[in-house]
């Protein structure tokens, strides 16, 4: 009995683990459903508003509208918003042909006030469906159509697929950063969606439509808004889409120092996100048994996962350990010796099937260093040294 409750006291730390594995199989099994079109029927009369939230990005915005421009038709609009703005992002993008609205204020800083303060420019004339897209992104052709077609059509959430680029000759940091973006925007998402037809919203490259968007709690300094507001859609019956068809791209900042600053931010946001939303996400999942919730929880129950590497390293150390000098710690030891067989299975498949052309071997037995490298990210953030909205130094700054 002992035994038992020890090994019970380990499971927190192996359902991440397990979680991780099956997305990462299903995620394998959706790839090759994934490559086909999605469905292409017109909506007779569909407006769509892009919001773009950009705060000092003159050096980034213009291609990002050019991209838009493009894709837009005739009864769509194009809003930028420069939040809290102190360079000439407002005047560059309305030469570029964007509508732009500003706004100041110096205590309410963040994407989320910035969106609420977008949607309320549209309510006089609303759209059908509202599409985010972050100020240095752009999307991969016929993007704005797909989505709000598959947005109008399902009444729901749609997050096309999110991922950054290391570039040309990025050294091993930057590519391992692109791959656990992979992991976590590519990898989870689609098996998550394969599973239970729900996805995390990431932010950028996410449709809503009018009716969702209009009642969105947006106004919030939380992190990761985009997550909470996923979860919240998910928990009221809108489980977000996942349309990996279609893709929305950014760059690294090539300074490793700026990058790591930009994935501290997001990490902590995952930590807040998981600790805030994980209870209640569970228990709704509980209570209704619907897919999309479980696979929701289970998506959000995996820690970042270079911190997840980190704790699963020191507890089954000090198990192993323990189970030598005391045999009333085995069972609990095994258990914990099969979270991290999982642990590192799901990490290899996942490089094998969505990261080789990034990662060597080699350099892939190498990503423990790069957890040891976040280590002082982690400890930050349970020292209440918390990352807030900050935005993300540019090459050219």
């Amino acid at each position: 009995m002992i035994e038992l409750l020890l090994a019970l006291g380990v499971l927190p730390l192996t359902l991440p683990a397990l979680s991780l594995l099956a997305l990462t199989l299903a995620a394998r099994r959706g790839l090759r459903s994934a490559s086909a079109e999605p469905d292409a029927r017109l909506l007779p009369a569909l407006r769509v508003a892009v919001l773009v939230p950009a705060h000092n990005e003159s050096v980034n915005v213009i291609p990002t509208i050019e991209c838009l421009k493009h894709q837009l038709g005739a009864l769509d609009r194009l809003l930028v918003i420069a939040d809290n703005c102190s360079d000439d992002t407002a005047a560059l993008s309305r030469g570029a042909g964007a509508q732009v609205v500003e706004r100041q204020n110096d205590q309410l800083r963040g994407k989320g006030y910035a969106l609420a303060f977008g949607v309320d420019q549209l309510r006089a004339d609303p759209p059908d469906v509202v599409l985010v897209v972050d100020a240095d992104c752009v999307l991969s052709d016929g993007a704005v159509a797909a989505i709000a077609q598959r947005c109008a059509a399902t009444a729901k959430p749609v997050q096309m697929l999110n991922l950054m680029s290391a570039g040309e000759n990025a050294g091993l940091k930057l590519r391992v950063l692109e791959f656990a973006m992979r992991m976590k925007n590519l990898v989870r998402p689609l098996g998550s969606f394969q599973l239970g037809g729900a996805c995390h919203l990431m932010g950028t490259g996410m449709a809503l439509p009018w009716a969702l968007m209009a009642n969105a709690k947006l106004a919030t300094g939380h992190i990761t808004e985009d997550m909470k507001l996923g979860v919240d859609l998910a928990v009221a019956g809108y489980a977000p889409q996942f349309l990996p068809q279609f893709r929305v791209s950014s760059a690294f900042p090539q300074d490793t120092g700026v990058a790591k600053v930009q994935k501290s931010r997001w990490e902590h946001g995952h930590l807040a996100t998981l600790t805030e939303e994980l209870p209640g996400l569970l228990g709704a999942a509980l209570r209704t048994g619907k897919p999309a919730l479980i696979v929701l929880a289970m998506d959000l129950l995996i820690p970042p996962v270079a911190f997840y590497f980190l704790l699963l390293a020191l507890a089954e150390l000090l198990l192993l350990v323990a189970a030598a000098l005391w045999p009333i710690w085995m069972v609990a030891a095994a258990l914990l010796s099969l979270a991290v067989l999982a642990f590192g299975l799901a990490i290899g498949l996942a490089w094998w099937g969505f990261g080789r052309q990034l990662l060597s071997a080699r350099e892939l037995l190498t990503t423990p260093l790069y957890a040891l490298w976040k280590l002082p990210v982690y400890l930050a953030y349970f020292l209440k040294k918390r990352s807030g909205w900050v935005r993300t130094k540019r090459e050219s700054e």
